[in-house]
């Protein structure tokens, strides 16, 4: 039997074959492939993995945060002029209520209290039919208790002149005109009620072309 020499190492491949099929020599030394650890080693290992899965965990995250926040901003980019549409027809419909809630309100203090308009007028007027030698009340429903009421105010206002009454059925409820020498003033609800109307649209008219982005501001 013959023994091996006592100088004798295990056999290593010096040479290396690349995928064209060329040859390299290494020239580098056998490594044994390490099979046991210590049980600090096993933690450390075990510890770099933790932080390395912890790490990637947290960069996928972010990843998906920074895909999350763009997808937002581009839905709220699409929709901005659809929301816009929306909260205009909001104001409007908003506005219409509030209106037609005001017309109610006003319809029934007025038919309570028909004479109150005219009676508003009077005073406010006191200082352009003081000096006035007559003046003319047209309006609906003047008897004598109304009448009364009116004289009053106008001597309250200053008014010393002389009060011509013309009582006009045709006319609607709480409406009434005033002359006198240097003027005229006159009122009817349903006028009121369509000039207020087309100033509420005028005004959301001219805000819908000033609207406000969703950012705050204007176009």
């Amino acid at each position: 039997m013959t023994s091996l020499p006592l100088n004798s190492r295990p056999f290593s491949f010096d040479t290396e074959f690349a995928s064209d099929g060329s040859t390299t020599r290494t020239g580098a030394a056998f490594v044994p492939t390490k099979r046991a650890y210590l049980p600090a080693e096993v933690e450390a290992l075990v510890a770099q993995g933790r932080l390395e899965a912890r790490e990637a965990a947290l960069a996928e995250v972010e990843s998906l945060q920074a895909m999350a926040l763009v997808t937002i901003g581009q839905a709220i980019a699409a929709s901005a002029p659809a929301l816009g549409q929306v909260a205009q027809a909001h104001r409007e419909q908003s506005a219409e209520l509030a209106l037609a809630a005001a017309r109610v309100i006003a319809t029934a203090a007025l038919d309570r209290f028909p004479a109150g308009p005219l009676q508003e007028a009077l005073e406010q007027l006191g200082s352009e039919i003081d000096a006035a030698p007559r003046l003319v009340i047209r309006a609906r429903g003047l008897d004598e208790t109304v009448q009364a009421r009116l004289q009053a105010v106008c001597v309250d206002a200053g008014f010393s002149g002389l009060i011509a009454f013309r009582d006009d059925p045709g006319m609607a409820t709480a409406a009434f005109q005033l002359e006198w020498a240097d003027g005229r003033a006159d009122y009817d609800p349903a006028e009121a009620a369509a000039r207020m109307g087309e100033a509420l649209a005028a005004a959301l008219a001219a805000e819908a072309g000033h609207a406000e982005t969703l950012n705050g501001s204007p176009h």
